[in-house]
């Protein structure tokens, strides 16, 4: 069985694989012809509203397919939830903030900005995933992760604000763990077992 994930980003396909590889006969997939179908708005107030709208919309590409999107980012206690649903484009809304290193560079940089004259430092990373087929959303779970956000990044793995969230359940960022233990633990990857137990469940 296929589910098809609207996502072209290397990091949650890669972590979307590994989670799935628990559940044997279930393959993740990209959404075909993903790239050349506009990217719907993401101007929800919530994840789980952003996941919803994003899964009806591209399960109607794909008749009769299962079609699974997330919404994901990181809450920080500190900065009264933010980036939250702005996680991937939080530099472009700080503003003037640029490593020369890439948009996950920038974002790093402008949490650490952020987060200078911080003393509380928690922080989860949490994810909301949508399943849909033909423009109905049948099922959505969510996930997180309990952490904190550092002064400086560790690790070179991971995507996004991983070199930056220390998990206490890893012992360390999630950049510096392996893909097996970031996966046991990850917001991401907590969500998707949830999804796909209860889909092979019905």
């Amino acid at each position: 069985m296929i589910v098809y994930v609207a996502s072209s980003n290397p990091g949650k396909l890669r972590d979307f694989r590994s989670a799935a590889d628990a559940f044997p006969g279930i393959s993740i997939e990209p959404l075909p012809g993903l790239a050349d179908i506009p990217a719907p708005a993401e101007d929800a107030p919530d994840f789980e509203g952003n996941a919803r709208a994003k899964a009806m919309y591209y399960s109607k590409f794909a008749p009769g397919a299962w079609v699974v999107a997330d919404d994901s980012g990181l809450e920080v206690d500190a900065l009264d939830g933010r980036p939250g649903v702005r996680s991937a484009r939080f530099s472009q809304d700080v503003g003037g903030v640029e490593s020369g290193d890439g948009l996950d560079a920038d974002n790093n940089l402008a949490l650490t900005l952020a987060m200078i004259e911080q003393t509380d430092r928690t922080a989860r990373y949490r994810c909301v995933l949508a399943l849909a087929v033909d423009g109905r959303v049948e099922m959505v779970t969510h996930g997180k992760l309990e952490g904190e956000v550092l002064t400086d990044p560790e690790g070179a793995g991971g995507f996004g604000y991983d070199p930056l969230f220390y998990a206490p359940e890893l012992g360390c960022t999630m950049a510096q763990a392996g893909l097996e233990d970031r996966m046991r633990v990850s917001h991401r990857g907590r969500a998707l077992a949830s999804l796909l137990r209860q889909w092979r469940a019905c």
